[in-house]
């Protein structure tokens, strides 16, 4: 069993018999001699995306699920759907784009290397590799002369997703981003 300041996200645990992933964690450390750090923790419940905020002390136990983790392939978006192929019996799982959330937007066909996390067989949310590269595709023209500790400007990748790029880039270039941050990596 994990303590409450071991927890990460995407971590998923147990609660009450219910199975909820780790959304959110901070840490407040009160000021007062002797006080302990609380560790305030947002979670998803994985069947009903119902939302939960717990606050624990640095030492408190949280029940670990039980789940399989087994590497899944995104293969297509389907209308309402998106499409994961499980990599060792090639079954197909589908998520909702709110079961998602934001790592829809990091989503290309044929991306592989994703764990899928599954419950009694039902996938029910995924890990992304923490970066990944994909193209700019739209952006403001590039500067001539800018440095890489210059300024930022928007641009839209090949996913839809927007990132700020440094302004030495433009479009067509390949880029690694933190798909847990959003933020610019470095050149592919």
């Amino acid at each position: 069993m994990p303590k409450a300041n071991q927890l990460k996200k995407n971590q998923v645990v147990k609660i009450k018999n219910e199975i909820y992933q780790v959304a959110n964690v901070t840490s407040q450390t009160p000021s007062a001699r002797g006080a302990a750090t609380l560790y305030k923790i947002r979670f998803n419940q994985i069947q009903t995306g119902q939302k939960l905020e717990q606050t624990y002390k640095g030492d408190d136990f949280v029940e670990d699920a039980d789940l399989a983790r087994m590497k899944v392939q995104f293969s297509y978006f389907d209308g309402e759907a998106y499409v994961f192929m499980r990599e060792d019996d090639y079954s197909q799982h589908n998520l909702s784009k709110e079961q998602l959330a934001t790592q829809a937007q990091w989503l290309t066909e044929g991306m592989d290397d994703i764990d899928g996390l599954f419950l009694d067989g039902i996938l029910f949310g995924v890990n992304l590799p923490h970066t990944i590269v994909l193209e700019i595709t739209d952006t403001a023209p590039s500067i001539k002369g800018a440095s890489a500790t210059a300024r930022t400007k928007a641009a839209t990748l090949s996913t839809g997703a927007e990132v700020q790029i440094p302004e030495y880039l433009s479009t067509g270039e390949m880029i690694k981003v933190n798909t847990e941050t959003s933020e610019f990596v470095s050149r592919a």
